[in-house]
């Protein structure tokens, strides 16, 4: 890999491990560092609430920050040790460096950063197997669409999202595009992403891709995540109608947002509200995820058709779409609030 580092060491045995960066020098890596499967936020899921306390909802105060530091680092910890995974690769230096590791059960798990949410968990040579229940609420807001030929992913991570839509459309076309190469070069040489005729990969960035001229496309995903959450130019009002043009006129745009911790979640909620003549949510139930629908038409779409449609999509998927549609709302806020709220390119 370029600028990166192979670690290879297993649990708290493993010795700590100097790498050398060709462009800044000595980097020491801990191989040891390891942590808990996939289950939430771990900051807003048991044992870690009671680990952190209350200030966990809330904005810490100056003179709050010590206790704060010690309380989230001995959770940390606690986590990193309850589960321990084997370490595969550390990317370049920095806050947000790409960590690909290892469990028990051949998981490979991609973070940016050491302690970060995970931006993809895949079984690497199973792309019909989603382990993060947020993807599959994704998935479902294929229902939406009639036919969906074209697709977009924005944000590839381990690819394992595209990868599943290559499997189970195998006659439609994927489009996957991400912002930073590394990850890309991670995703093949980690979790199994290959490209073909019908699936391909572009490093550009999402705003830029979808601002310029090109095809239209029945499904829109957006899933770029960074350590900081949605980056800020994919969550303006001007992005999301550049998304909403991009469409067929059936399509629709399926995001995945966090709801908490996420000061600026309620200003998302109500620029997707400007944004699209239909929002509908699907909430994930183990983690604070929200998966956004957003659709350009007026027309309300039966509950027979999506049941229908979930049904068929759910045979080749290989997990219960129809039941995770049935967690499904309309948001019919009032439109004139929503425009006064949403997020510009000028705010944002």
């Amino acid at each position: 890999m370029r600028d990166g580092h192979r670690v290879h060491g297993r649990g708290a045995a493993a010795a700590v491990r100097v790498a050398r960066d060709a462009t800044r020098g000595p980097v020491v890596d801990l191989s040891f560092v390891t942590w808990i499967r996939a289950g939430g936020p771990w900051w807003g899921e048991p044992p870690w609430r009671g680990a952190l306390g209350p200030q966990a909802s809330r904005r810490v105060l100056p003179r709050q920050a010590r206790a704060w530091r010690t309380r989230t680092l001995l959770a940390r910890a606690a986590r990193w040790l309850r589960h321990p995974r084997r370490v595969l690769y550390v990317g370049r230096p920095g806050h947000d460096r790409r960590v690909v590791s290892e469990d028990g059960e051949g998981r490979r798990y991609l973070q940016f950063g050491w302690d970060s949410a995970y931006q993809s968990v895949v079984g690497p040579g199973a792309p019909l197997r989603l382990e993060l229940e947020y993807l599959r609420l994704m998935v479902a807001g294929l229902a939406f669409v009639p036919e969906p030929r074209r697709l977009l992913v924005v944000g590839v991570g381990g690819g394992a999202l595209p990868m599943f839509l290559r499997a189970v459309l195998p006659e439609a076309h994927v489009d996957a595009v991400d912002n930073d190469e590394e990850v890309l070069e991670v995703a093949r040489d980690y979790f199994g992403f290959r490209e073909d005729a019908r699936l391909r990969a572009h490093v550009a960035d999402g705003r830029a891709f979808i601002e310029a001229p090109g095809p239209s496309y029945d499904v829109v995903f957006l899933d770029a995540f960074g350590p900081k959450g949605t980056p800020s130019a994919l969550a303006t009002r001007e992005f999301l109608l550049a998304a909403r043009a991009r469409l067929t006129p059936l399509g629709a745009v399926v995001a995945n947002v966090h709801r908490t911790p996420n000061p600026l979640y309620p200003a998302m909620r109500e620029t997707w509200r400007a944004s699209f003549a239909q929002l509908h949510g699907l909430d994930a139930r183990t983690t604070a995820n929200r998966v956004f629908v957003g659709l350009p038409y007026a027309r309300r779409v039966s509950r027979a058709e999506l049941k229908s449609r979930a049904a068929r999509l759910g045979r080749v998927a290989r997990f219960d779409v129809r039941g995770l549609m049935s967690r499904r709302f309309e948001d019919r806020s009032v439109r004139r609030a929503a425009e006064a709220l949403a997020l510009t390119t000028r705010r944002g």
